[in-house]
């Protein structure tokens, strides 16, 4: 009740200082339409000084009358047109007034310099934004705005996308710096890395990739449950047939390599670089890639077997990764060029198709 009544209070006092000044504003116009405009105006800062004297006896305030702010706006035009007005200001120093003229100038120019806010987002996008978010939990907003650009689509920034997002996740941490070698050397360099997975008998499945730098492709991939140097080897062979091998090879210390990698890769023309004891991070390309497959694809399945680890691996990256998936690396295309979507006229729909059960999903325009 107490914020009721502060409420109607406030509501009134708005009224009354709005009504005051139309009287003021009246008295003002009526006066200056005579012959006699200056007479009249004095008359007027007189007449408005004795009325807040009056409500201050009625009202009792004690130890100054409470001025309105109908009676500080006719005091600041009265300083612009009446000549003489300092020594009329009885009531409130003629400092007072100027300082209510430079306070109304702040609040007028802090009303028209008011943020105005984002522009709208049209319907279409926002359920286009929020159908992306529902059907791909592991998105991100960049990763949405990405595809959206793949589709040929004019998305909004990434904030405003992560705003209408269904699920919004939690900030990535940012990516450690790559080495200049990587840099300066991306298209003529390729990495080689194994990493494992368990299966549901609680095995142990070693996957070895060959992943290619300047399109972030991977180039070849294979599965074994005791691997050997002669069997990485045999799958070097299988994945750098005669010349299209890289000119630099980056990979770990691991013992499987022995000294015959070396010497293979030695043979092939291949300069073998390798990277320093647990430091993974020098051969960031393939050790990020290992990471999206564990966060997109193998922390939400059940690996059954190997045969049933080489079709997700498969599926993942064939129908999804290599022409689907946007990079930021790559600006926002795919591995493998994607032709740009033709453009068409009129309405459109976005057409959908699941990759790996519904976990991801691959889009394309279609004319509706």
């Amino acid at each position: 009740m107490s914020a009721l009544r502060t409420a109607c209070q406030n509501l009134i006092d708005l009224l009354e200082s709005i009504a005051e000044l139309v009287s003021y504003l009246l008295l003002f116009v009526r006066a200056f339409l005579s012959p006699r405009a200056h007479t009249a105006a004095t008359i007027v800062a007189l007449s408005s000084q004795l009325a807040a004297h009056q409500r201050r006896v009625e009202h009792r305030q004690q130890p100054r009358p409470r001025l309105s702010p109908a009676f500080r706006v006719l005091w600041v035009i009265l300083s612009r047109v009446l000549e003489g007005w300092e020594d009329l200001a009885q009531l409130m120093k003629p400092a007072t007034v100027k300082r209510w003229h430079r306070q109304g100038w702040r609040l007028y120019w802090r009303w028209r310099s008011r943020r105005r806010g984002r522009p709208s987002l049209d319907q279409e996008m926002r359920g286009l934004i929020r159908r992306l978010s529902r059907e791909n939990s592991l998105w991100s907003a960049e990763r949405i705005r990405d595809t959206l650009l793949l589709l040929d689509f004019d998305p909004p920034g990434e904030d405003t996308i992560r705003k209408y997002m269904v699920k919004p996740r939690k900030p990535r941490k940012p990516s450690t710096t790559w080495l200049p070698f990587l840099r300066n050397h991306l298209d003529v360099s390729w990495a080689i890395d194994f990493f494992t997975v368990t299966t549901l008998s609680f095995a142990t499945v070693y996957v070895f990739l060959v992943f290619e730098h300047g399109r972030r492709r991977v180039i070849h991939l294979a599965i074994t449950r005791s691997p050997s140097m002669a069997w990485v080897i045999q799958q070097l062979r299988e994945a750098m047939p005669f010349g299209e091998q890289p000119r630099y090879l980056l990979r770990d210390n691991d013992g499987i390599y022995g000294h015959g990698v070396a010497l293979f890769l030695r043979h092939c023309g291949v300069r073998e670089v390798r990277t320093a004891l647990h430091s993974p991070w020098q051969n960031p390309y393939v050790e990020r890639f290992i990471g999206t497959l564990r966060r997109e694809l193998l922390d939400h399945v059940i690996v059954l077997n190997e045969p049933h680890l080489q079709r997700l691996l498969g599926e993942f990256i064939a129908e999804y990764y290599h022409v689907a998936r946007p990079h930021q690396g790559l600006g926002g295309d795919t591995p493998i060029p994607t032709e740009s979507p033709p453009h068409l006229d009129g309405p459109t729909t976005l057409v959908a198709t699941p990759v790996l059960g519904g976990l991801h999903h691959r889009y394309e325009r279609w004319a509706a």
